[in-house]
């Protein structure tokens, strides 16, 4: 979240504590890239919203992978006025504002970090579900049914959301009247509940929430990890067996149990990579959200609060580029989504229809 300290920095502060320096140039030059990135972002989930349900939403998997592209485009969208009002605020400092700045820049800051929320979660319960069908595949399809996928996706919305209520219901946008303009303007208002509001979230969805996914979405990782690592051994082993075996029947059968095919392993090494960039995209804000619990310095007017802001800016950056980067992933793990991607686009048409 923004405030007016936060923008004021560049202006008036620079020089008066450590790091302001490095404030201004992350300011200067990382939200055009942040804006690069979102305007990405929302086309590549555009195109995965409309490959996936041009494809058919057939299985748990595929609707979890629409439900995280169509969270993650909400939260680019949200995300936009923030990042436009910032650009504006530090690039164009003489432009007239009919409101107040903070309308834009914090209003829809809550609500998009309610709707990321929701792609945390999602992104938990996609590599809790491909580790339960490594490691119970006979009864993965009659536990994880389509159903089921799309009441857990509900009830983790409205977790989400219900884990936000303590800052979404502070703030509103009051007018007050300018006699020096003769005209009414609008700014962003707040309830006395907000600084009690604020010090739960930052316990709540700064800390404990995080933490925990960051942990439970690592051993995920880890899991799914030794399991190719496992598969990739079995594969090799089998290659490599040349003399038979009284036994060779009965182990050839195991080994054909234990042993993946390879759209499994395409699949597990999607949901992996989906794992891998989350985790590196939560790294920074669960260590500065730490950080700035147990060091008061390391906050909004502290001693170190513009090494907190250029935090806060990068990890925001990363939250961005988590929600715009999945297309890849899909692309190259996930046949059926390349199929019809490049169906969309007319990919590779012409050759297709070409006499053998």
């Amino acid at each position: 979240m923004l405030n007016d300290s936060d923008f004021n920095k560049v202006e008036g502060g620079v020089g008066l504590k450590p790091f302001s320096q490095a404030h201004r140039i992350v300011v200067l030059f990382l939200p055009p890239l942040e804006m690069a990135i979102l305007v990405f972002g929302l086309a590549s989930n555009i195109i995965n919203i409309s490959v996936f349900l041009k494809t058919g939403v057939k299985d748990n998997v595929t609707t979890l992978l629409l439900s995280l592209s169509m969270s993650d485009v909400t939260y680019l969208i949200l995300m936009t006025p923030a990042v436009s009002t910032i650009i504006i605020y530090y690039r164009a400092p003489g432009w007239p504002w009919p409101f107040e700045h903070r309308i834009t820049s914090n209003l829809f800051h809550w609500p998009a970090m309610a709707v990321y929320n929701f792609s945390s979660f999602i992104s938990l319960f996609l590599g809790l579900v491909r580790c339960a069908c490594v490691a119970m595949p006979l009864h993965f399809k009659s536990v994880f049914t389509k159903s089921r996928t799309v009441t857990i996706v509900v009830i983790l919305f409205f977790t989400s959301v219900s884990l936000h209520l303590p800052v979404l219901t502070v703030f509103n946008i009051d007018l007050r009247y300018e006699p020096s303009t003769n005209s009414t303007f609008a700014y962003l208002g707040f309830t006395n509940r907000l600084p009690t509001m604020v010090k739960v979230n930052d316990y709540l969805n700064r800390i404990i929430i995080p933490w925990i996914s960051f942990v439970f979405m690592i051993a995920c990782a880890i899991v799914l990890s030794l399991k190719l690592f496992q598969s990739s051994r079995l594969r090799s082993s089998h290659r490599n067996t040349s003399k038979p075996s009284p036994n060779a029947a009965l182990t050839g059968n195991k080994m054909d149990e234990k042993k993946m095919t390879n759209k499994d392993i395409h699949v597990v090494q999607s949901v992996l990579l989906v794992c891998t960039i989350f985790i590196c995209s939560q790294l920074v804000y669960v260590i500065s959200s730490t950080v700035r619990l147990i060091y008061p310095e390391y906050d909004h007017g502290g001693r170190l609060e513009n090494l907190y802001f250029i935090a806060s800016y990068v990890s925001r950056t990363f939250t961005v580029l988590n929600s715009s980067v999945n297309i890849f992933v899909y692309y190259n793990f996930n046949s059926k989504y390349r199929a019809g991607f490049r169906a969309m686009f007319c990919i590779g048409i012409k050759n297709r229809n070409k006499p053998f």
